[in-house]
């Protein structure tokens, strides 16, 4: 029987080869090409990730700026490995909580920049149904959130996002599970959310 490959093995072997190809690169310009390869292939995801997370846009966009940093420095690090992907998206994580640590010391001076900069954090689609979608996601606590960008747009497993978010999968679940009730709740009947089983969440694709 043909062994069947995990749907993540082609993109976790890419953002390999990225990283070798950083690692080995003998000028500065041959290892900024392999890492603008290795942000185009990742960042839109990376950045919904942060999103997830931090709430805000440009903060998603610092994160995932912060996390090619220390990959353009110790690039072995992707290489060594086993599931590059998920070894990105735990470095993503933690750039996210750093600056939400930051962030809560400068709350009120971030604020009053938000409402004169008008930014927001539109990172899915900008249509006004998905609009509602991030906006509903958006208002569920971080823990809830982190784990629904990952089961729907991600398509991970439980076990996948206990490994990224270093919990249990049973703590996964649950978090899923409420925070599709809490969605259900806020969206109504006319924007169905993914039920446990797989569906969409209103258009949202990998």
């Amino acid at each position: 029987m043909a062994c069947v490959m995990p749907n993540d093995a082609p993109l976790n072997a890419q953002i390999r080869q990225s990283a070798r190809e950083i690692a080995a690169g003998q000028s500065s310009s041959e290892r900024s090409l392999a890492l603008a390869t290795l942000y185009d292939l990742t960042a839109d995801r990376l950045i919904r990730f942060a999103a997830s997370i931090t709430r805000r846009q440009h903060d998603a966009e610092d994160v995932v700026s912060a996390a090619m940093v220390k990959i353009a420095s110790r690039p072995k690090l992707l290489v060594a490995a086993d599931r590059p992907w998920h070894y990105l998206l735990r470095m993503v994580r933690n750039e996210a909580l750093v600056i939400l640590r930051t962030r809560s010391r400068w709350s009120s001076i971030g604020s009053i920049a938000e409402r004169l900069i008008g930014r927001s954090c539109d990172v899915v689609e900008s249509d006004d149904q998905k609009r509602q979608v991030w906006k509903a996601l958006a208002s569920l606590p971080g823990a809830q959130s982190e784990v629904v960008v990952l089961k729907i747009w991600e398509q991970m497993t439980f076990v996948e996002i206990a490994q990224v978010l270093e919990i249990t999968p049973s703590t996964a679940a649950s978090r899923y599970r409420y925070a599709l009730e809490k969605l259900s709740c806020k969206l109504g009947p006319s924007h169905p959310t993914r039920s446990q089983s797989g569906a969409t969440l209103t258009g949202s694709s990998r």
